[in-house]
């Protein structure tokens, strides 16, 4: 399910931008849920980094699109943002809130869909890249590499980042399924370790930014042969 926020004041234009979503879907088989906003100040005020792209139209009332796009990065650096525009010149100032792209009115579909296709592919390489956690209030976007380990803490997780350390109402389970592939593994029952922060394995423990999580026996094994075929080979 790909979620968009389509950010309009003019209730045709959002309409047609909603068909031509909804076409797209059609054609490609993609699953959309679109929200809507229709000034720039409900949008900042009510925000929540839970969407995978932003179409903004600049020239709405309150606050425009531009200035509500400042707000949004400083919520969320990693949603896809497009602005939708009359003027091609806006493109130019895109840059400094990191927009993606810009498509200008009057819409047609053939460049929309264009637009669109662009953007997955885009989303796609964030969903990589990204963990979308929840959290108290919301949810949370986190780069899989900023994560350093997982700790189960009660009936809750404890996300430890570069940037912090987040709780989360996810099961540790949920958490191993979602970052299969990506360089994770469990050295206990109770940790999920990220294994290009290991620095190495210290009396019977993982050291990772100067901490020792315990390597249980029943995991030393296959977590010591995750971690072998993580950094092409160690010695313990």
């Amino acid at each position: 399910m790909i979620r968009i926020l389509i950010a309009e004041d003019d209730q045709q234009c959002f309409q047609q931008m909603e068909q031509f979503i909804h076409d797209y879907s059609k054609e490609t088989g993609r699953n959309f849920h679109i929200t809507h906003y229709d000034n720039g100040e409900d949008l900042v005020e009510r925000y929540r980094p839970e969407f995978d792209l932003l179409l903004l139209d600049v020239d709405m009332p309150f606050m425009d699109g531009m200035t509500a796009a400042g707000h949004i990065r400083k919520m969320d650096a990693e949603v896809v943002i497009v602005f939708v525009t009359n003027l091609a010149q806006y493109a130019i100032q895109g840059y400094s809130v990191n927009a993606l792209d810009y498509i200008l009115k009057p819409l047609n579909y053939f460049s929309f869909s264009q637009r669109l296709t662009r953007c997955l592919r885009y989303v796609k390489k964030r969903e990589n890249a990204c963990l979308t956690v929840a959290v108290k209030g919301g949810v949370r976007k986190l780069e899989v590499e900023s994560i350093h380990y997982i700790e189960r803490l009660g009936h809750q997780l404890m996300l430890h980042t570069r940037d912090g350390v987040y709780a989360s109402s996810s099961t540790l389970q949920q958490m191993e399924e979602a970052l299969a592939g990506k360089g994770f593994a469990r050295c206990n029952k109770g940790y999920l370790v990220n294994l290009a922060h290991v620095t190495g394995v210290q009396d019977g423990c993982a050291v990772i930014s100067g901490e020792k999580l315990l390597i249980s026996r029943g995991r030393r094994g296959p977590f010591l042969d995750a971690l072998a075929d993580y950094v092409g080979g160690i010695q313990v």
